[in-house]
């Protein structure tokens, strides 16, 4: 696949007719689009659902490229919504369900919506509204919709045209928008999609993540919608009882998760949970590296490999993975065809072999830009190269290492050490369920490995000089955490990623956000 890989599309591409109208155009109307505890969905209703909530929009005067915002729960509502702004020829932009009512009015600001539509358990659509923005209500979006006539075309948008905002889940700071055009979402399904994942048509996919991630958006939204398969969306709290639950009422056949959520059914699973997940042909995961003993245990629970990938918001999915039938344990595999990867230095040049470098990935499903943030575009967008902030090492057997963030990333005793490997060795002591691993000054001002650990249920004997030298049999001296502090939970954000950076403000090695 060639880097400008939608060079294959037609100029005039709008995305929601590529992924729902598409498929009533061809005859596959029948099959079922989306599935939830209270229905199904087929592809038939779902178009004529975008179309109606299209024209809504329209007639309350959407032009090109208006955003709407979205604050819904997981749902048909919502990925109707979705798709039915793009349709109208807006720009979709859905938000985090977790956020206070101030983070979510501060990010509407940010990318100034002509319209928002809210749930009202979510937040108070009346504290949102703004000269020049309506706000509505869920109920009455539906209602609107309902008494719309739907349009009987979906807008002709350029393939290169606005298409969505995602807002980065904030694991460095304050959120940033990240913009994705109509051809972004096809490159993802052109590329891991297809040549990872093998999606076909009888795949049922359900996502830990929600819809308002880049992850997860891709797993339940346009992954499935690409070959017309079926989205299974969940609403809830993904608990592993939940995610366990809905494994079995739903028999999906993908099942995306975070490494966190991997070690929480894991130990249900050990405490006694018998979960039957027969119907799951392979299991995915990202947001943060896989540790291998977490890989082997769940595949010898469950018979079933877990793909660890890496993507990110700005490349709007995973370019980076294992391969089913070919994972290496406590690697991100390699490449995804149609994306290319350097690891540079400090100074921008490449790194020799085995040594660990900043990851930088070209490919045409990088975002345009960040809204609002043109330095920060600068910094990060270089050309045809986007900046990760992850680093990474290749290793003998040519499989890419994660070796932690950037900014995580350790100097000790004038050495490199990764957080991540010294996170993993922690996770193979039998009593850790969840570690983070930042770095501390110590009073010569001195960086040391400082560890944050979450113990297993009935493991509250197990001391810190326990886990300590439990790292020094199986690294080098230097690399083992210098404090041990307990904690009942971590910081996270809301698809389970650590936020580590609180953890490092907690320690005074991080400023407090600007205000």
């Amino acid at each position: 696949m060639s880097l400008r890989a939608c060079d294959s599309l037609p100029e005039r591409f709008n995305a929601a007719e590529w992924f729902v109208g598409r498929h009533v155009r061809e005859g596959r109307g029948e099959r079922t689009a989306i599935v939830w505890d209270s229905g199904t969905l087929d592809y038939a209703a779902l178009d004529e659902a975008v179309r109606r909530r299209a024209a809504a929009l329209l007639e309350a005067g959407l032009h090109p490229g208006d955003r709407v915002a979205l604050l819904l729960p997981d749902g048909p509502e919502l990925l109707a919504l979705f798709w039915a702004v793009m349709a109208a020829g807006g720009v979709a932009v859905p938000l985090n369900t977790l956020l206070h009512a101030d983070e979510v009015a501060a990010i509407l600001d940010d990318c100034d919506p002509r319209l928002a539509v809210v749930d009202p358990e979510l937040a108070d659509p009346a504290h949102l509204v703004r000269p020049g923005r309506e706000v509505w209500p869920s109920g009455s979006s539906r209602q609107r919709a309902e008494a719309a006539g739907p349009v009987d075309h979906y807008a002709s948008t350029h393939r290169d045209a606005f298409a969505f905002f995602l807002y980065s889940s904030g694991t460095t700071g304050e959120p940033k928008g990240v913009v994705h055009l109509h051809h972004d979402t096809w490159v993802c399904c052109a590329t891991y999609g297809e040549r990872v994942l093998g999606i076909r048509p009888d795949d049922r996919c359900l996502s830990l993540a929600k819809l308002f991630f880049a992850y997860g958006l891709g797993n339940a939204g346009y992954f499935p919608a690409h070959v017309g398969a079926a989205s299974v969306l969940f609403a809830g709290r993904p608990t592993p009882a939940a995610m366990f639950e809905q494994i079995a009422r739903h028999r999906p056949t993908l099942f995306f998760a975070v490494p966190t959520a991997y070690a929480q059914m894991l130990e249900a699973m050990e405490r006694g949970a018998k979960p039957d997940v027969s119907s799951v042909r392979l299991c995915v995961s990202a947001g943060e590296a896989l540790p291998a003993p977490m890989f082997e245990r769940w595949l010898e629970r469950t018979g079933t490999e877990i793909l660890d990938g890496i993507g990110s918001t700005e490349i709007c999915h995973i370019f980076l993975s294992n391969r089913p039938g070919e994972c290496a344990p406590g690697t991100t595999g390699s490449p995804v065809p149609g994306y290319d990867l350097r690891l540079v230095d400090e100074t921008g040049e490449p790194v020799p072999p085995g040594r660990p470098g900043d990851l930088l990935v070209r490919g045409d499903s990088t975002a345009a830009l960040y809204w609002n943030r043109h330095e920060a575009t600068r910094a990060t967008m270089l050309g045809e190269w986007i900046r990760t902030g992850d680093k990474y090492l290749v290793d003998e057997d040519g499989h890419w290492r994660h070796a932690g963030r950037s900014d995580d990333m350790l100097k000790v005793g004038g050495i490199w050490v990764s957080p991540v490997e010294v996170e993993a060795t922690l996770l193979a002591h039998q009593a850790v369920l969840e570690c983070a691993v930042v770095g501390e000054e110590d009073v010569d001002g001195l960086v040391k490995p400082t560890a944050f650990v979450v113990l297993k249920q009935g493991a509250a004997d197990v001391a810190a000089a326990e886990l300590q030298a439990f790292v020094k049999e199986r690294l080098a001296p230097y690399k083992y955490p210098r404090r041990v502090e307990f904690r009942d939970t971590l910081p996270k954000t809301a698809t389970g990623k650590i936020r580590r950076f609180l953890l490092r403000r907690e320690l005074g090695e991080e400023p407090d956000a600007a205000p």
